[in-house]
Order: C-alpha cells, then sequence, then structure tokens
C-alpha cells in the first residue's frame, strides 16, 4: 500500500471536518480503537452498502470500544444528505484536499472500467488504542467488509489483551 502505513507503526495524525463541520482528530481517540476506512463518493451503491453495513454493526464496534470513521473528499454538506438519507449512525470525514488519504495510501492509481485513474482507493485502516496501525485492508470490496473489520478487530483485541 503507498503511503508510510507499517503495521505497530505510529498511524498518521489527522485532523479533519466531519459532517457537522466540527474537527475530528485521530488524537481525540487516544485510547480507544479506530476503524478508518476511506470510500470514494457519498450516495454510490458500493459505497452506501459499506456505510450501511458499518452503521447497522456499530453495536459491535462499540461493545469492542472502536470508533468508526468513514473518510472521502466529499463536503460535510454532502455527508449531512447522506446520513440523513440512509440514517446512518458513523461519523463520516471530509478530505477534500486528499491529504490524509495520500499518508493512508488511499489515493493513487486504480483500475476503472479498464482504465487507469488517479482517485480515492476504497481501503480501510485499524488503529490501535495507542494510535498504532493495528491491520491495512489495502482495497476492500464493500459487500460484507464491515462484518470482516468486526472480526478482525475482535481477534485483534483478545491478542492484546
Amino acid at each position: 500500500m503507498p503511503g508510510s502505513l507499517t503495521v505497530g507503526k505510529k498511524a498518521p495524525a489527522f485532523s479533519l471536518p466531519n459532517q457537522d463541520g466540527k474537527t475530528v482528530k485521530l488524537s481525540d481517540f487516544k485510547g480507544r480503537w479506530v476503524v478508518l476506512y476511506f470510500y470514494p463518493k457519498d450516495n454510490t451503491p458500493g459505497c452506501t452498502t459499506e456505510a450501511c453495513d458499518f452503521t447497522a454493526g456499530l453495536k459491535d464496534f462499540e461493545e469492542l470500544d472502536a470508533v468508526v470513521l468513514g473518510c472521502s473528499a466529499d463536503s460535510p454538506e454532502s455527508h449531512q444528505k447522506f446520513i440523513a438519507k440512509y440514517k446512518l449512525k458513523i461519523t463520516l470525514l471530509s478530505d477534500s484536499e486528499h491529504d490524509v488519504m495520500k499518508a493512508y495510501g488511499a489515493w493513487g492509481e486504480k483500475n476503472l472500467y479498464g482504465k487507469t485513474v488517479v482517485g480515492i482507493i476504497r481501503s480501510t485502516v485499524i488503529i490501535d488504542p495507542e494510535g498504532k496501525v493495528a491491520y491495512v485492508y489495502p482495497k476492500v470490496r464493500s459487500a460484507g467488509h464491515a462484518e470482516a473489520v468486526r472480526e478482525q478487530l475482535a481477534a485483534l483485541r483478545a491478542a492484546a489483551a
């Protein structure tokens, strides 16, 4: 995965606006697990599936002392509409400059309908309570992903206990 992500190393710090325009920083979650997932666009089929699945499983993530953050280049206003339309309960972050995506390897070349384009790479990072990268999903298929992340998180927590 591009970027500087190595399991066991410090996760890149970030400070981004959420759907309400409030600044969210990685340091806000010190002592908790963080599931940070990157997705291309609000209101598109795969992204909607992923967001709805994370919302449906949110109670399970909370029981594992984890927060779920979705991140795309969409504006906070777009995120608000997306959340309202699908009754999402997760926090969505806006990275319009792609700086955080680049730091996490979620911005780069990808294959779209047979063409190489530069854009957001659907990926997920699990960050441990000390702010270190615990697990990386460099390329993600949206269907079933939230459940796979929950299972991985449960295994990571059990190993750390």
